[in-house]
């Protein structure tokens, strides 16, 4: 009987990572193919390989979506090699082992290692530690705050000004490599914060400043009878999320490979995913694709131009190169010339603006004039 009763108290643990919760006398390994399930059966996180290359990450993706559909990746610059891996709780980390139990991803946080936690799935996709006895929302560590490609709702985007935090998208090297990729997706801090689309380094894609309702430069995202975008800026943050008013819907916001910033909803009806928009729009969306004084009109050839008062840099501009922008046709004349409004226009980048609240239109052109 005694025999009997370890056993199958020992076979009741090997198969009992179903909750949503993992212990620091529990594990995943690749070879039990075990996961751990958010309450609602939502999401799922586990070990997974994306392609035939004998390469091996630890992630998440919805349960309830037949197709398989990655949104957070931990070790996506660090995989297994192999068929052998852990995930485990030390030392108050969660961490992931190879085939000779060596970290090569950890939470690395600094909580009381005194103190048990456990690592939760929660029916947002966030994957959190925490202390054992402690159910709020005090986290020592959760996924939320290291996106991957996918932005999820209730996750942020943006900056955590008391701890100096930048949540970014980071693009998969491709379609089934999730490594990092060329493109990332960050929001700049200024007079007015907007996104920055960069390839590597340099800018190809802005989304204009916010206006209450949507960044100007993307019209695109205007309000949904099941999506509500939210943008926060103040002492403690400056960031972008949002929200769903339907649980039942399914939405996700995500940078691809290609350097696309697209959102996807899933439609239960035809079992797939239905691209809502995406940006760029168009070649026109291209960051100072026409250089200084300029702006860009898709229904035109050339769809450079330059506004009025001013010439091409450069004579060839038209059929060569439009990168040289444009320049003056006279002088500046701070006595005479006046201001003209620019309709359907993304207001240019304002990092180097100088912003004066308090002042009217009046007064801003006479600073201007000077």
């Amino acid at each position: 009987f005694f025999v009997v009763l370890v056993v199958l108290i020992l076979f009741s643990c090997a198969f009992s990572i179903h909750a949503n919760t993992l212990s620091s006398t529990e594990s995943l390994t690749i070879s039990r193919n075990l996961t751990i399930v958010s309450p609602g059966k939502i999401f799922e996180l586990g070990f997974f390989k994306p392609s035939t290359r004998p390469r091996w990450y630890l992630g998440i993706w919805y349960k309830k979506i037949p197709e398989r559909t990655y949104v957070w990746v931990a070790n996506r610059d660090t995989p297994l090699s192999n068929s052998v891996g852990t995930l485990k709780i030390s030392d108050g980390n969660l961490v992931i082992l190879d085939h000779s139990n060596i970290p090569i991803w950890s939470t690395n946080t600094k909580g009381d290692v005194r103190s048990p936690i456990v690592a939760e799935l929660l029916d947002t996709g966030n994957l959190v530690i925490r202390y054992f006895n402690n159910n709020s929302q005090e986290f020592l560590w959760q996924s939320f705050d290291f996106p991957t490609d996918t932005l999820l709702p209730e996750m942020k985007l943006g900056w955590d000004r008391k701890t100096g935090l930048n949540r970014f998208l980071r693009s998969y090297k491709s379609s089934n490599d999730p490594t990092s990729g060329s493109f990332s997706y960050k929001l700049e801090t200024g007079v007015y914060s907007e996104f920055f689309m960069l390839a590597k380094n340099s800018p190809v894609y802005r989304t204009g400043p916010w206006n209450g309702i949507q960044f100007i430069g993307m019209p695109e995202m205007r309000k949904s009878d099941y999506v509500i975008y939210n943008f926060t800026e103040n002492n403690e943050e400056v960031s972008f999320t949002f929200l769903m008013t339907s649980q039942n819907t399914y939405s996700r916001l995500k940078l691809s490979d290609k350097g696309e910033f697209e959102r996807f909803t899933w439609i239960p009806t035809s079992s797939q995913w239905s691209l809502s928009w995406s940006s760029p729009k168009d070649q026109c969306d291209v960051y100072d694709l026409c250089g200084p004084y300029s702006y860009c009109d898709i229904n035109t050839s050339p769809i450079c131009h330059c506004i009025q008062g001013f010439e091409p840099k450069f004579p060839e501009w038209k059929l060569i190169d439009a990168a040289g922008g444009c320049v003056r046709r006279t002088p500046l004349n701070c006595g005479k010339d006046r201001f003209l409004p620019l309709k359907q226009m993304k207001l240019p980048d304002t990092k180097t603006v100088i912003v004066d609240r308090k002042i009217g239109m009046k007064e801003c052109k006479k600073r201007c004039l000077t």
